[in-house]
């Protein structure tokens, strides 16, 4: 597959800027993979779907305030640092991306908050962009941590153009999101109210969790049309032993599958052993999904619409077909659906 393969219009109006009201009440178009049919719903008819025995695998991730902005010493520019991941916890570690990346050099400091009482040191330039900073901080760990994220600001993807708000913290987080270390939100799980989550235990869907922590990679653009030389950035996995139990169980026993979104279905797929089950897995995961590629556990997907030429798309035209999701795709912008984090669903079945 070509990258210009998975490109087509997107009129600027339809990327989502803000969350629906109520998060089960997006609306979810139905792409019913040996039929070709698709249909139109409320998402949290995603229940009809769906039957006693059934299971729903969600990423438990959770997303924590990554944009932050400092001063540098001496002459007080102010640089964007986004922080990537943690490092080192004793000795304050993180790898972070900056911007503008050209003004900054090993051994600056750089200060955050109204009163400058945070303080970083740039101790190695990592890539381009990228840098390792290590802030010092004399405190617990604890305290650190808080300190820091109660300066940071909710990490929204680019093509969202506006601030962050304090409705942002809670939203653009799932309400069972538990283990921190993400900085993209996995989509799909989003749509899930406490309320759907219930009456799908009440129906016996059973519901279990893998941890995928989603990094920038997701959104960096692809720069090369031939798709098996494109690489992804590795992110942090974790494959219980009880996820992998329920999910080889109703896979035996006959019933659905249903990875909810992208990240999930990627996790699912890292973690297959020979014969088309689940084995545990914790550690990093690279792969890169693209049509055509056949998946051995997974039967359904919840995803939201993800905007042109994106690995995410690319991910759910290998699931559902490529003529099938590109026509679904079509069919999604002339009906205005609305595309991105804050969208609305897709459910292939």
């Amino acid at each position: 597959m070509k990258l210009s393969q998975f490109k087509f219009n997107l009129p600027e109006e339809l990327i989502a800027q803000h969350p629906a009201e109520r998060r089960d009440e997006s609306r979810m178009m139905v792409v019913d993979r040996k039929t070709g049919e698709i249909s139109h719903h409320i998402f949290k008819e995603i229940i009809n779907y769906f039957d006693d025995g059934d299971i729903f695998v969600f990423n438990d991730t959770m997303i924590f305030p990554a944009r932050l902005y400092g001063n540098k010493e001496k002459t007080g520019a102010r640089i964007e640092v986004f922080l990537l991941r943690e490092l080192n916890a004793e000795h304050k570690l993180w790898d972070v991306l900056v911007e503008p990346a050209r003004k900054i050099r090993i051994g600056n400091k750089l200060y955050f908050g109204d009163d400058e009482s945070m303080v970083a040191e740039v101790i190695d330039n990592t890539t381009s962009r990228g840098r390792t900073l290590r802030f010092l901080y004399d405190g617990p760990h604890d305290e650190f941590k808080e300190a820091l994220f109660k300066l940071g600001q909710t990490p929204l993807p680019a093509y969202i153009t506006r601030e962050p708000t304090a409705d942002d913290a809670e939203r653009y987080q799932t309400i069972f999101a538990a283990k921190e270390g993400a900085v993209v939100a996995p989509a799909a799980g989003l749509h899930f109210s406490r309320e759907l989550l219930k009456r799908l235990e009440i129906k016996g869907i059973k519901q279990e969790y893998l941890t995928v922590h989603s990094g920038l990679g997701n959104y960096r653009e692809i720069d090369v049309e031939d798709l098996t030389k494109h690489r992804m950035d590795s992110e942090e996995i974790d494959v219980t032993p009880r996820l992998v139990e329920a999910v080889n169980a109703a896979k035996d026993n006959g019933h659905k599958v249903c990875a909810v979104g992208t990240s999930v279905l990627r996790g699912i797929a890292t973690a297959v052993s020979m014969g088309g089950h689940m084995k545990t897995y914790t550690g990093w995961t690279n792969k890169f999904i693209f049509p055509p590629y056949e998946f051995t556990v997974t039967n359904a997907l919840v995803s939201n619409f993800h905007l042109p030429q994106s690995t995410m798309l690319m991910m759910v035209a290998a699931f559902g077909g490529y003529d099938l999701i590109m026509k679904a795709y079509e069919t999604a912008v002339k009906e205005g659906y609305r595309f991105g984090v804050y969208g609305d669903a897709m459910l292939v079945i």
